[in-house]
């Protein structure tokens, strides 16, 4: 089984509101099992548009993935992203194919 990913790309305009959603988030983060990858670290735009924060979180399976952002818990968290960020937000199964080489 793949597992699942969320790719989200954010700009923080509220960054003490923000805080409320990441305190919010971290309920239904652990009840589908995430596990942050990427956490608004450094990054340079290499091609196309960027947003401030960049953040990819893993999923056991992809099912898991749609389950946590379907879920009433992380509804509650994205109610506090509301006037906090703006944010750009893909869930997407991970690959278990060939690789190159």
């Amino acid at each position: 089984m793949s597992k699942g990913y969320w790719v989200a790309r954010v700009d923080v305009t509220d960054p003490e509101k923000y805080k409320t959603y990441i305190t919010a988030n971290a309920v239904a983060f652990a009840k589908y099992g995430a596990r942050f990858l990427v956490r608004s670290g450094a990054f340079e735009a290499v091609e196309g548009t960027a947003r401030s924060r960049n953040v990819l979180i893993e999923f056991p399976s992809y099912q898991a993935a749609l389950d946590c952002w379907n879920s009433a818990e992380y509804k509650a968290a994205r109610d506090c992203r509301v006037g906090a960020a703006t944010a750009d937000v893909i869930v997407i199964e991970g690959y278990d194919g060939p690789q190159p080489g």
